[in-house]
């Protein structure tokens, strides 16, 4: 287990941008089509290739260590918590990150070039700029309207890592700050997401205890999604043997169906029944090799559909949990040349945040316990 919180907190970035970077060529193929495609498992780094995606102009290029919008957005975030160095609301979203993703150029692996985030970003994502910028929506809820998917909770690892120790306290700032962004399950997995993380750097924490802190908070589907598919998972020996079962366990939860690349018509609306597939299934993951940091990840890999969003939750949850030494050197040396991501240094800069906010919220307590009245005279 990850013996600090810089240990913790590199091995929750390095992992998820590792596992995003392994799981981006092979998005939104099924995993018998995966298996086809690599003579088996895919077990490394592929050749980089064209996405097959199909919706893009130019069209992406992934592998070979390159990492996706996931780790970018991620990127994103932790550049605004470390300028501001304090917990962040949903008018930051507006004011700061919306700034970071449309007016800031950044080198875009898959693109080749240099470019604003958001013109690599997908639709759900590019709702943020439209709203908050252009249609002046209120920041708390301008996420409502949006498709409702995995867009926010990818990239909620650094408000685990600001709360690290403190599920709840996650939990409630994601929850606050995606409403800039999303709505319904899509919202309620940002926050059990960052929960999650922020479980896994707490000492002594454990699969167990990760897995109870983000099915204590989850509300409505995404709770029983998370049930399902943990459950069933726990039966599960290894990830290979776990994957068709998953995929049955999260079927009833997932409203995109079947077809990845072929939702159907009520795929993505607001429910209080159903989840986003990604967070379950990443948790399954961790539950069917016991955390593992490589199992969880080839796990997610494998199991295809958004297998690039599935990986980079799972690789940074266990990452958290196991610290840097559980992600292959070579593999993070790859991700970080070929994305040109200083990682390390990212990390280290928000274990500082962390221990600035932790230093604030103790003073904050110390005063409102001077402060609080007496209960009885």
């Amino acid at each position: 287990m990850a013996n600090t919180l810089q240990d913790g907190v590199r091995g929750c970035v390095i992992g998820g941008a590792v596992g995003d970077a392994l799981g981006g060529p092979v998005e939104g193929l099924s995993s018998a089509q995966i298996r086809e495609r690599h003579g088996g498992w895919l077990k490394g780094f592929t050749a980089v290739v064209e996405s097959t995606a199909g919706t893009r102009m130019p069209p992406l290029r992934k592998g070979g260590g390159r990492v996706t919008d996931d780790t970018l957005l991620t990127v994103a975030l932790s550049n605004v918590y470390i300028k501001l160095r304090r917990h962040l609301t949903a008018y930051d979203i507006a004011d700061h990150f919306v700034s970071e993703i449309a007016d800031k150029p950044f080198f875009v692996p898959d693109l080749e070039s240099e470019n604003f985030l958001a013109h690599r970003f997908f639709y759900a994502e590019k709702y943020l700029v439209l709203r908050l910028r252009y249609g002046n929506a209120d920041p708390r809820e301008a996420g409502v309207g949006n498709m409702v998917n995995c867009g926010a909770a990818i990239y909620m690892a650094p408000v685990g890592i600001v709360n690290a120790g403190d599920p709840e306290g996650a939990y409630r700032e994601a929850i606050e700050i995606t409403g800039a962004h999303q709505s319904s399950y899509g919202r309620e997995a940002a926050g059990v997401m960052s929960a999650v993380v922020a479980e896994a750097l707490r000492p002594g924490a454990s699969v167990d205890s990760v897995i109870e802190a983000g099915m204590g908070l989850a509300r409505d589907g995404t709770r029983d999604a998370i049930a399902s598919v943990v459950r069933t998972a726990r039966e599960c020996a290894g990830w290979e043997e776990s994957i068709p079962r998953i995929r049955d366990a999260v079927r009833p939860f997932d409203t995109v169906g079947d077809e990845y690349r072929r939702p159907g018509l009520d795929a993505r609306r607001p429910s209080r029944t159903h989840s986003i597939e990604e967070l379950p299934v990443a948790l399954g993951m961790l539950a069917a090799t016991k955390g593992e940091w490589l199992g969880s990840v080839l796990g997610s890999v494998n199991y295809g559909r958004d297998a690039d969003s599935i990986a980079s939750m799972a690789g940074a949850i266990a990452g958290a949990l196991h610290g840097e030494a559980a992600i292959p050197r070579d593999w993070a040396q790859q991700v970080s040349r070929s994305s040109k991501l200083e990682m390390v240094e990212m990390a280290d800069a928000l274990s500082n945040v962390a221990s600035e906010i932790f230093a604030s919220d103790r003073r904050h307590w110390e005063e409102r316990t001077g402060n609080f009245p007496p209960a009885v005279q």
